[in-house]
């Protein structure tokens, strides 16, 4: 597990060819075969928010990038406006030493189908999930390095914590993870089931919380508001600033809305006694 700015390099045995250490003669640490430097190249899928922050990533990494996505017109123009990245067509035939799925939480599946024939090596995430793309990449690439990811912030945002299910990791996957912990991120380890069940709670439970507040609310003078109402219509202000469709596809995946509804519900028709318990149970 790699955790602030300490990253595990991975072991001499870890990549054909030789140790791994990076140095003037070893790009990036990686050896395609002895006598066969060169530079890893890696394909980001998706070039939507989260897509763009990554080839960045990839691209201080010292990876060669490229971007796909299904609309031509997007991955052009994340190309045009990142140095050293090119778009290439989805359905192309050019392989990577890497590729990486970054597409919104209902196509993650069918991506990862599509794209993992085009990784040679290593397969990687961030998708929102990790239970069913880590099944996925075990169907599609049983024999090549697997490893999930979850930024749990914007891509405007790091640094932050990034949940990590190295479902079978290596010098590929390793060298993406170093990478995020050298830009200050918080690396941790975790299982597919914990990540999805932990996200019902600080995802799925606080967005629909923060909505229903921002829908209950009335509009009030400024000089009104104490510290906590302030501080509410903040997190109202920064959850609605994102893109709806995304929130949208998080309620879907994850359960945990309703026990928000619930626990409304039971403070609405508390009585007195009552509130004070809920008060001190919470």
């Amino acid at each position: 597990m790699l955790e602030g700015k300490r990253a595990v390099c991975p072991s001499p045995e870890a990549a054909p060819g030789g140790p791994t250490a990076t140095g003037p003669d070893r790009p990036n640490g990686f050896f395609p075969g002895a006598g066969n430097r060169r530079s890893m190249n890696g394909l980001v899928v998706g070039a939507g928010e989260m897509g763009r922050w990554l080839a960045d990533v990839l691209g201080e990494a010292g990876f060669e990038v490229a971007v796909t996505d299904v609309d031509p017109a997007v991955a052009a123009a994340a190309a045009d406006v990142s140095q050293g990245l090119r778009s290439v067509p989805v359905e192309g035939e050019e392989r990577f030493d890497l590729v990486c799925v970054a597409v919104p939480v209902p196509a993650a599946e069918e991506a990862i189908a599509a794209a993992a024939p085009r990784g040679d090596r290593a397969l990687l995430d961030v998708t929102g999930t990790m239970a069913d793309p880590v099944t996925a990449m075990r169907e599609h690439a049983p024999d090549r390095e697997r490893v999930s990811l979850h930024p749990l912030f914007a891509a405007d945002a790091e640094p932050g914590n990034v949940a990590v299910v190295p479902d079978s990791a290596g010098p590929v996957t390793d060298t993406v993870r170093e990478t995020l912990a050298g830009r200050d991120n918080h690396l941790f380890e975790t299982t597919p089931a914990e990540h999805d069940r932990a996200m019902e709670t600080v995802q799925t439970r606080v967005h629909a919380a923060v909505l229903a507040y921002a829908l209950a609310a009335e509009e009030v003078p400024e000089e009104f508001h104490t510290p906590v109402s302030a501080g509410l219509t903040e997190l109202v202000e920064r959850v609605t600033g994102g893109d709806g469709r995304v929130y949208a596809d998080i309620q879907a995946a994850f359960g945990g809305a309703e026990a928000v509804a619930e626990a409304a519900r039971r403070v609405a028709e508390a009585d007195r006694e009552t509130f004070r318990r809920l008060y001190e149970e919470a």
